[in-house]
């Protein structure tokens, strides 16, 4: 009986069995044909994983990167990762009514998500970062109310966020970044996220303020909202998270202070606030706790005040970075209890040295940082000293920078120590001293900036010892002797930089071997011999500039060969012979500069292949024949080929055409001015000798005056004693200004007239030449826009010019001195009246006056505010029929034109340069040279980058007044002035404006603000 029951119990179970193998594959067909679906939908895969192992002939729960449940064999977890599939995801997925778990990660998907993935509700997982997904997040995707994670972050995904995203309560992270999303977070956004631990939306154009309400997300671990548009101020109620260990909200947009709240949050491990518009200072009190703190990152803001001292208390902290802010004080010694600390960034400050140490102690107390890796101190107003314990540091600190700081003395030999270093910056300071021999020791450096030092003695032959130099720049120092010749057998040397020097030696011709050298910088130097065949050998070569050195000798044609070439400069030398026709190799070349060298012969026709060539100059050679007409030479001007007496080509560059009738001609022509220029200059001589002879004999001109002086100065002579009494004694309290060439001084004359006696330094040799030009100038010349003469005092040992007095200064004292204020028609009319003399000195007058040196302190108001030129001391007087000259005298740095402080050429263009200069000084009132402007940033640059919709952000604040009623018409007269500036300053001086045409937009600008502003006013 018992048997018969097991027979009917075994015979029944088999029945249930057989029935479940037959139900199975019938219920989890929806799941199998939604895989297909998704396999169908890749279009390729690169390891043939899905082709040969998701097959019908197999249970799709051994399909790779499928899991199933073990009960009801129904796919659970769908894992393709990192398998370089590409493809689209099918709504099909939607039907896996079972998945868990969904990680497509790291795949090229593309295409939008199908919003049936909302379907799948017991899904908790979904990572689909990494790919190439475009549109928006669905809606749909707020009905996962199991999800835990949802990352999408790495796609191409646009659109806002789907408020319901923020519906999910389970979500634990929330993982968005780089993409493309835009829009504001919700303010209520914590409302429903209470488990929310990781919030990362990174690299997205999201905008709006940051959310108070975050501090409801109790469990918060994680903040990560950096590269995004946020705006307005970081919330106070962020201090409230109990959890937070890292808030990074760097790059955005914000304002506003430092929240102190955040300062208190002993769960934080990292502070990432970089690169905003923060203001304020740190706390400073001494019961803040940041026990855990690993990272701090204030950098690129706008934080004030001194270094709190508790961060010199943070045993955890590893990376301190307070760069690019206006920060103030002492470095805090205490950084040396900072035993964790790998990165101290203080760059950029305004950090200074304790007073009473000349060395710089901190960096002593650094050395107890045992696992300090980099170290940046540069731009600061440090002004001390390198201690000998700089070689006592970490030795695995691998940078340091402590550029522009002021630093004085020598470099100590200890630095040497360094031995993992592999970037040293001591750039742009007063050290002295020899390069250390030392430097050899250090074995890994790649980079060594120091230049712009005053560094002397030779080069030592120890930097050769370190073998992975890529980049040497020691230019601009008091180096002098021998390039080293080993320097040849650096061969992982990039770029090699020792312009502005002294040193006297040929180039090694080692040097040349350097096959991977890119940039090779040796000019301003006293080099000489010969340039080898050998040259040609660089073949990675994109810079060579050679130019004001003494070399001689041909050029070698196998320079032709280096096809890399991007500018090559042989200027100011003294090489013979003729140009390469193999310059025509140099395919890539864009600047080739051979001026003023004895140069002869033709100028080869293979130049016009070189279609990149943008800067041709061969200027004052002894070069002859046709000027090449084709390729890039259709666009050269005169200025690339004056001072070469035997070229010929068209008559827009200024030369004789290519005529045997023309050339007789020039021949006559040189013939008669042979025979009539010893003549002229002669009658000059005499008339000089007389003028000086005269003294202070009032000059006397039959053309009429177009301003008259006072009759109280005219015929006057006026002795030494006399500008002695009128002085006082040139007492220093009638001292009005010190220039280049002496001193001007106010002086009141026995008739009561004011006048300003400018007295001229004859211990400067330039003096000399200083004043014979001022007398030969202004002599001739008168304009209400120009300083009068009253007259001129001359003898051995005693120069003098004796001027009208301008009551109201100088425009450089209106501009930047306290208690002055010019407002916006009274700057317009500065200017006009500047043009004004401009137009006269260059179209008013039959030889041109170019006056060389305009800016602010060479212009004076009187006592109506008119504007006067000054200081016409280098100024240079224009042959009729010559449109340049050439001098070495240079004017004031920052409102020289390029083509007069490269090669000293002068055309009443570079008037125009200075005058666009100026009048984007007057308008912003930032000199050219102001700090702010370095590397890439000029002042040009500054202000083409504003215009025209941030112009309000640049312009002087005195000289805007929102208030008023006609602001707006202000912007757009600033705008108009702005744009006729950049005209002025552009790099060819063909593409400048003349004075004449200047003047007339200036006075149309004018008269339309005047105009609109009549309009307004009730």
């Amino acid at each position: 009986m018992g048997r018969v029951w097991i027979t009917v119990l075994v015979s029944m179970l088999l029945m249930s069995l057989s029935k479940k193998c037959i139900s199975i594959p019938a219920s989890n067909f929806t799941d199998q044909s939604a895989l297909l679906a998704f396999k169908d939908h890749i279009t390729f895969d690169p390891q043939n994983m899905l082709a040969h192992n998701w097959s019908s002939k197999t249970s799709f729960c051994n399909w790779m990167g499928v899991s199933c449940s073990v009960r009801r064999q129904r796919v659970t977890a769908l894992d393709l990762s990192s398998m370089g599939l590409l493809g689209t995801i099918p709504p099909q997925l939607g039907n896996l009514s079972f998945l868990q778990y969904l990680i497509l990660y790291n795949n090229s998907f593309h295409g939008d998500l199908p919003s049936e993935i909302g379907n799948l509700h017991r899904l908790q997982q979904m990572d689909i970062g990494s790919n190439k997904l475009s549109l928006v997040i669905p809606e749909s995707f707020g009905s996962l109310q199991r999800l835990e994670e949802l990352r999408f972050d790495g796609n191409n995904l646009t659109g806002t966020i789907p408020s319901t995203i923020f519906n999910i309560s389970s979500l634990k992270v929330l993982d968005l970044m780089f993409n493309g999303l835009f829009g504001s977070l919700p303010k209520n956004m914590c409302d429903h996220l209470p488990r929310l631990e990781m919030l990362f939306l990174s690299t997205n154009q999201l905008s709006g303020q940051i959310p108070s309400d975050l501090f409801k997300c109790r469990e918060l671990q994680s903040l990560w909202l950096p590269y995004n548009n946020f705006t307005g101020v970081i919330p106070e109620e962020l201090g409230f998270l109990p959890m937070l260990e890292i808030l990074n909200l760097g790059v955005n947009m914000l304002s506003g202070d430092l929240p102190r709240s955040i300062f208190n949050m002993t769960s934080l491990r990292s502070i990432q606030l970089c690169c905003n518009n923060l203001s304020g200072s740190i706390p400073q009190e001494n019961s803040i706790d940041l026990p855990n703190l690993e990272e701090l990152h204030l950098n690129v803001n706008g934080i004030t005040g001194s270094m709190p001292r508790f961060l010199g208390n943070m045993s955890r902290l590893e990376i301190l970075d307070l760069s690019y802010n206006k920060m103030t004080g002492n470095v805090l010694q205490e950084f040396g209890n900072l035993r964790a600390l790998q990165v101290l960034s203080l760059q950029s400050n305004s950090f200074t040295n304790h007073p009473s140490s000349q060395t710089l102690n901190f960096i002593t107390s650094l050395t107890n940082c045992r696992q300090l890796k980099e170290l940046h101190i540069g731009d600061n107003p440090l002004d001390g000293m390198l201690p000998n314990s700089v070689g006592n540091l970490s030795s695995f600190l691998t940078n340091f920078y402590a550029y522009a700081s002021k630093l004085q003395g020598n470099i100590p030999g200890e630095i040497g120590n360094l031995s993992n270093l592999i970037v040293l910056s001591l750039e742009e300071n007063s050290l002295m001293g020899p390069i250390p021999t030392t430097v050899g020791g250090l074995r890994k450096i790649q980079v060594l900036y120091l230049f712009k030092n005053n560094l002397n003695g030779s080069i030592p032959p120890d930097i050769c010892l370190a073998r992975r130099l890529a980049i040497i720049t020691l230019n601009n120092n008091v180096l002098s002797g021998e390039i080293p010749s080993c320097i040849g057998n650096l061969t992982s040397l990039r770029e090699l930089y020792l312009h502005f020097n002294i040193l006297s030696s040929t180039i090694p011709m080692a040097l040349w071997s350097l096959k991977d050298l890119l940039i090779l910088n040796l000019h301003s130097n006293f080099l000489y011999g010969s340039l080898p065949s050998q040259v040609g050998e660089m073949e990675a070569a994109i810079r060579i500039r050679l130019s004001s050195n003494q070399l001689s000798g041909n050029i070698p044609s196998t320079i032709g060969s280096i096809q890399n070439l991007i500018r090559f400069s042989l200027s100011k030398n003294s090489f013979q012979g003729s140009i390469p026709e193999a310059f025509g190799g140099l395919v890539s070349l864009e600047l080739l500069d051979l001026s003023q060298n004895n140069l002869s012969g033709e100028i080869p026709k293979s130049l016009e292949a070189l279609k990149y060539l943008e800067f041709f100059n061969a200027s004052f050679n002894g070069l002859q024949g046709e000027i090449p007409r084709g390729g890039p030479f259709a666009n050269f001007t005169a200025s690339s080929f004056i001072m070469n007496k035997g070229l010929c080509g068209p008559s827009r560059l200024q030369v004789p055409p290519c005529s045997i009738e023309s050339r007789k001609d020039s021949k006559s022509k040189s013939r008669l001015l042979r025979f009539s220029l010893p003549t002229v200059a002669s009658i000059l001589l005499v008339v000089a000798f007389i003028f000086l002879v005269m003294g202070c004999r009032r000059r006397y001109r039959k053309d009429p005056i177009p301003e008259a002086l006072p009759v109280t100065a005219i015929q006057r002579r006026i002795s030494y004693l006399e500008l002695r009494r009128a002085t006082n004694e040139f007492q220093e309290s009638n001292l009005l200004g010190v220039g280049s060439f002496g001193s001007v001084y106010q002086g009141m004359l026995p008739d009561g007239l004011n006048v300003a006696v400018k007295i001229f330094n004859l211990q400067l040799q330039r003096a000399f030449r200083s004043f014979d030009t001022e007398c030969e100038i202004i002599r001739n010349i008168r304009h209400r826009n120009l300083v009068k003469i009253i007259c001129s005092c001359s003898n051995l040992d005693f120069k003098a010019l004796v001027l009208e007095y301008m009551p109201k200064g100088s425009l450089e004292k209106w501009l930047y001195s306290h208690n002055y204020c010019l407002d916006i028609i009274q700057r317009v009319n500065i200017m006009i009246d500047v043009a004004s003399a401009l137009e006269y000195l260059h179209h008013g007058y039959p030889s041109p006056v170019v006056h060389c040196d305009l800016k602010p302190s060479n212009v004076l108001l009187d006592e109506d505010m008119v504007a006067h030129v000054c200081d016409f001391g280098i100024a240079k007087l224009l042959g009729e029929n010559e449109s340049f000259a050439q001098t070495r005298t240079l004017a004031t740095i920052g409102y020289m034109a390029p083509e007069y402080g490269l090669d000293g050429l002068v055309s009443t263009k570079i008037d125009v340069y200075s005058f666009g200069i100026m009048l984007m000084e007057m308008l912003t009132r930032k000199r050219p040279t102001d700090e702010m402007f370095e590397g890439e940033m000029s002042l040009k640059r500054w202000i083409k980058e504003s215009l025209p919709d941030s112009v309000i952000d640049i312009v002087d604040s005195n000289m805007l007044n929102r208030g008023d009623g006609y602001s707006l018409k202000k912007e757009h007269c600033v705008t108009s002035i702005m744009e006729l500036a950049l005209q002025c300053v552009n790099e060819s001086p063909e593409e400048r404006m003349a004075m004449v045409e200047i003047l007339a937009r200036l006075k149309n600008i004018k008269a339309e603000f005047l105009r609109d502003s009549e309009r307004r006013r009730p």
